[in-house]
Order: C-alpha cells, then structure tokens, then sequence
C-alpha cells in the first residue's frame, strides 16, 4: 500500500503552491497600481504565472488519475475524511477555474494573453468592458475564496502533524521519511 505521495505528485504540489502564492501577492501588489509600464509588466508576469499554474494543475489532475494518493489515516472520523475530500475538490477546481476566469477577463477587457510574451492565446469571448468588469470581480471573489481554502488546507496539516501525531503532512514533504519497525527510509517493506 502506498503510503507517500509520488515524488512527481510532491512536485507539483509545491510547485502549484509557491506559484499560487507569488501570484496572488503579485495580484495584490498590482491592483492599485496606476498605468505605467511597470503596471502592463507585472500584469503580464501574473497572466504568465496564471497560465503556467493552470498548466501545472492540469498535469496534477493527469497524474493523480493514474497515481491514487495514499489512504487517509484510518482514525479519521467520516465527518472529517469528507471534509478533507471535499476541500481537495475545492482546491481543485478553484485552481482551474481562476486561471480561466482572468483569461476571461483579460479577453473581455480587450488584453490579449500572450503566455511568456511568445504564445498568443485565443480570446475566450468578444471585447465587453461591462462583461469585463463583472469577471474582474468574480476573479477576485474566486482569489480570497482560495485563500481561505488554502489556511484551512494548511491547518488541518498542522493539525494532523502536531495534535493528531501522525503522518498526513509528512507524506507531502520531500525527502521526510517515518520509519517503522520493518520498514526502510524509503518506506519499502524489509521482509
């Protein structure tokens, strides 16, 4: 039985992270800035980074199709094993649909994206400032609504890691091993 998630997976996984949170602090950064050429470099920079996370996430999905992750720890309660799935769920499809929801918005705002300054990408709907105005909003909602997902993610790993003393957040962390009687570093049984 698998116990750790495949190194691809934790690949991804802290990839996806690192890039979400430099994008949304980016994002952050970038909203109250007046137009200059700094604002139309970092707007470009966060649609780069929207587009490669949207990237990423499709090719997490791809993988965890063939790669289940590891069982939950059997001492969880169900309230709290459809908790944890739901929000996986919810972390999913909010890291897919808000890459989606800024190319929106930048086609309805009339801004082409154009991945790394190289890759023209079609535009989604026609050139609607109200349309656009409304996805700004949306796109914005979907961000906060992530954060939120994201603390909640991290403290239920906390939680797992430091009150219920087991191994939920250490099968996620490269090169962190729990060994157990039988059972090598790399988590293969000896026998």
């Amino acid at each position: 039985m698998n116990t750790r998630y495949t190194r691809t997976a934790m690949s991804l996984h802290w990839l996806i992270a690192i890039a979400i949170f430099g994008t949304f602090a980016l994002g952050t950064y970038m909203a109250d800035l007046r137009i200059s050429p700094t604002m139309l470099k970092l707007y470009s920079w966060h649609k780069w980074a929207g587009v490669t996370i949207f990237v990423l996430v499709v090719a997490r999905l791809a993988w965890r199709l063939g790669h289940p992750p590891p069982a939950l720890p059997a001492h969880m309660p169900p309230l709290e094993r459809l908790a944890a799935h739901a929000g996986h769920l919810a972390l999913y499809g909010l890291m897919f649909v808000i890459p989606v929801s800024g190319w929106l918005m930048s086609s309805a705002l009339g801004f082409q994206t154009v991945w790394f300054g190289v890759l023209p990408l079609p535009d989604l709907v026609a050139k609607d400032a109200a349309l656009g105005d409304l996805l700004q909003q949306v796109h914005l909602v979907l961000n906060y609504m992530l954060l939120v997902l994201v603390v909640m993610h991290v403290a239920a790993a906390l939680k797992h890691h430091f009150i219920n003393r087991d191994d939920v957040l250490l099968r996620m962390l490269p090169q962190v091993r729990k060994t157990s009687p039988g059972v090598s570093a790399t988590g293969v049984s000896e026998k």
